[in-house]
């Protein structure tokens, strides 16, 4: 970890990145990936394990991992949803990228969007409508159905780009979107659109996507419609 960066990489991606990521990671803890190896895994071989995440990233040979599938219940017995768990390394290389982009794009968010943001939680969101409830007698409510398992892929690249000239960063996203699932059956199942719910780098995605399916200030994208 002395050195920062490397000038003989084709990505610009410094090791100190890569180490703030780590501990993100770990922060928000999680059940292994597809490889098994868990936070405590990762952690023995520490070091080795960092530098394998920041060489393959700074070099462009990270290629993600099946997505490991978890059914988990809804609440009041409403079916069950389904979340991606990457692999640990994984993880770390994702929040790599989603700290670039949050940089890049919390500041155009709408102030009264509250979903997966930094320093916001729905308790927040809750707040603002009982405030706004006292000057209202009215109440618009919609839900997106399967949102994460439906956002185009093509849309939401041009949505990373506008906001990111880093090559490293839109090759990945593309990766990312791509890998496919590892069902709990075992099977493995190709995906066409959408980015697993549960992945570091997929909040941002999608808050990225809405900002531009729900306003007008838009880089050549159009709403999509809900399916």
């Amino acid at each position: 970890m002395n050195q920062l960066k490397s000038s003989t990489k084709p990505f610009d991606i410094s090791k100190w990145e890569v180490k703030e990521a780590w501990e993100e990671v770990k922060a928000n803890k999680g059940a292994p990936g597809v490889d098994g190896q868990s936070i405590d895994d990762f952690e023995k071989d520490l070091k080795g394990n960092l530098y394998k995440v920041w060489n393959r990233m700074s070099s462009g040979s990270h290629f993600p991992p099946p997505v490991r599938a978890v059914a988990i219940p809804k609440p009041n017995g409403g079916g069950t949803r389904m979340l991606g768990i990457p692999a640990v390394a994984d993880r770390v290389a994702q929040t790599v990228v989603a700290r670039h982009l949050m940089r890049r794009v919390e500041p155009i968010f709408h102030p009264d969007s509250y979903g997966y943001r930094p320093g916001r939680s729905a308790l927040d969101a809750v707040g603002k409508c009982r405030e706004r409830s006292w000057r209202r007698d009215w109440v618009v409510e919609f839900d997106i159905a399967k949102f994460f398992d439906s956002v185009p892929w093509d849309l939401l690249v041009k949505a990373v780009a506008a906001h990111t000239d880093a090559v490293w960063v839109n090759l990945y996203v593309r990766r990312w979107l791509t890998a496919p699932l590892v069902m709990p059956d075992g099977s493995l199942v190709e995906r066409e659109r959408g980015t697993p719910q549960g992945a570091p780098v997929s909040p941002v995605l999608a808050n990225l996507f809405l900002h531009y399916a729900c306003t007008s200030r838009s880089p050549g994208i159009v709403p999509a419609r809900k399916r």
